[in-house]
């Protein structure tokens, strides 16, 4: 037990040290970047070290945790190699699989942390810096479909817009029409304008023309100044950009997914990749502690610096298997929840084979 404390306390400790240290390099080589972007678009220096910056650090914490828990483990597992206190205890009759055990608890429990602080906390912060940067970067992530918008909002009713302002959650030249079962034109609504009104959670229908049809063709023809009705559809749900998900906590993107099934919304990949991924990304933590501890703990020649480049160049290749599935994700050749699992089980396959491989 006190062995376990002590390990799980260095390992902590070097993890915290490392998300600190790669924390101020992204901040800093990001600012080196966007500077220009942010000068040239108004932003003021308070706003970017004061809203901008805070609010990207849980992002930045998302992506580094595993990669900084996989070079605490490395350093550890390595410095307990070249001092022969792991031969010290093999001797002693404390097999490796039993010295790995800390690293497992301290990786699973990191990877159960990370699922609800990716999962809750990064959307919330995420809100805030998707924001900012539509507003003060040239290249934001995830630009919105703003013009011809077809939706489904109900089984037999399709809303079409010529354009959508997100900010003023307007929409231009709207066509609201109905179809029976047979796929008969039943009712078709022309307006100018429609807003949203969000006190009432109700789209305002500026000058519609109402015209309802049977068999025969037009039947009647009404004009109105204004008409408010309830739709299937929300704001959300008109202008989607790539970094929505992004900014949603998993109950909110469950709901909003099943929302751009339900309106039969088309290019959802991204979508679907990014809430999938919510779920499976948190487990490379423990995953690449796993590699980590069966790596570093042969000895080798060249010491800290062997050790450490075999796993970046493992933790590397992992990162870089995530990248390259989630094009066939997007795309829809892989589906969203195979695209976001099977580079993690690829490498929990890998891992577990490593420490299958482990001497006792």
């Amino acid at each position: 037990m006190t062995y376990d404390l002590h390990i799980i306390r260095r390992l902590l400790t070097g993890y915290l040290l490392l998300i600190g240290g790669l924390i101020i390099f992204f901040v800093v080589l990001h600012y080196v970047e966007y500077i220009d972007d942010f000068m040239d678009r108004g932003a003021t220096m308070s706003d970017v070290f004061t809203v901008y910056y805070p609010s990207y650090i849980p992002e930045i914490i998302k992506l580094t945790s595993p990669l900084a828990l996989f070079i605490s483990a490395i350093f550890l597992t390595s410095r307990l190699s070249q001092k022969l206190e792991l031969s010290s205890l093999q001797s002693a009759g404390v097999s490796l699989y039993r010295l790995m055990v800390p690293f497992a608890l301290t990786g699973l429990i990191v990877s159960i942390a990370m699922f609800g602080f990716n999962g809750w906390v990064v959307p919330e912060s995420n809100r805030v810096r998707l924001a900012f940067e539509q507003d003060y970067t040239k290249d934001a992530p995830g630009r919105a479909e703003y013009a011809n918008i077809h939706r489904q909002n109900a089984p037999g009713s399709v809303l079409s817009v010529n354009f959508y302002e997100r900010r003023s959650m307007t929409a231009t030249s709207v066509t609201l029409q109905q179809f029976s079962k047979e796929g008969t034109l039943l009712q078709r609504i022309d307006a100018d304008r429609m807003t949203w009104n969000d006190s009432l959670q109700t789209w305002t229908l500026m000058s519609p023309v109402i015209r309802t049809f049977d068999v025969n063709g037009e039947r009647a023809r009404r004009e109105m100044a204004s008409l408010d009705t309830t739709l299937a559809l929300g704001p959300r749900d008109l202008a989607r950009v790539q970094g929505d998900v992004e900014a949603m906590t998993i109950t909110e993107a469950r709901a909003y997914l099943q929302t751009l099934q339900r309106t039969a919304a088309n290019r959802t990949g991204v979508s679907l990749v990014g809430y999938h991924t919510k779920f499976s990304y948190p487990f490379a933590n423990l995953i690449l502690v796993l590699l980590a501890v069966t790596l570093a703990s042969v000895r080798r020649r060249g010491g800290h610096a062997v050790q450490l480049g075999i796993g970046l160049f493992v933790a590397f290749t992992y990162l870089a298997v995530m990248k390259l599935t989630e094009p066939f994700g997007y795309a829809g050749t892989l589906s969203p929840v195979v695209t976001a699992w099977l580079p993690h089980v690829l490498f929990a396959l890998v891992a577990g084979w490593f420490v299958w491989r482990t001497r006792t």
